[in-house]
């Protein structure tokens, strides 16, 4: 069973964290107008899943925001931010922030199995049942070729690397 830590108290999370080399679980999430994102939207192109609690606190809000600017620097690159917020709060933070190179999908459907499938969902804790903070990056074939759960839900994740996997694969 994966672990991470929130404030140093330990946080178990379902399954077993997405390992490089897998092929990526497929996955339904909720974009703002209610539709629904597959890993069918994603085919062919590179995808950098930034995956967090909630865009209501400042560590998440400071990845999406670094995660907009350098998505708009990177060839057939989508990046999505991936919460259990409402998609109404994903939109009013991305036009509030001016976020325009991030699609915000919310994974708030208890007919979502997305956090199991990655292995991020917190099962105890004081933030059971969110998102726990990791980074993924999927290939053009669907293959995991990065994967980082951050240890501390309260640090940001290693952008350099993320951004290191992804120039290594071009």
């Amino acid at each position: 069973m994966a672990k991470t830590a929130f404030q140093g108290a330990p946080v178990s999370l379902t399954g077993e964290f997405i390992k490089v080399g897998a092929q990526a679980p497929e996955f339904s999430l909720v974009k703002g107008d209610l539709s629904s994102f597959t890993q069918n939207d994603i085919k062919g192109k590179y995808a950098l899943l930034n995956i967090f609690p909630s865009m209501d606190t400042g560590v998440c809000a400071t990845s999406v925001r670094k995660f907009n600017k350098l998505a708009a620097e990177m060839e057939n690159t989508v990046v999505l931010a991936i919460s259990k917020d409402l998609p109404f709060a994903q939109g009013r933070f991305c036009t509030t922030e001016g976020i325009e190179n991030v699609i915000p999908l919310s994974d708030y459907r208890y007919t979502s199995d997305f956090g199991e499938k990655y292995g991020v969902l917190m099962t105890d804790g004081v933030l059971c049942g969110l998102l726990a903070r990791a980074v993924v990056i999927i290939n053009p074939e669907g293959k995991v070729i990065y994967t980082e759960l951050v240890p501390e839900i309260t640090q940001e994740p290693n952008y350099d690397s993320a951004l290191a996997a992804l120039k290594e694969q071009r």
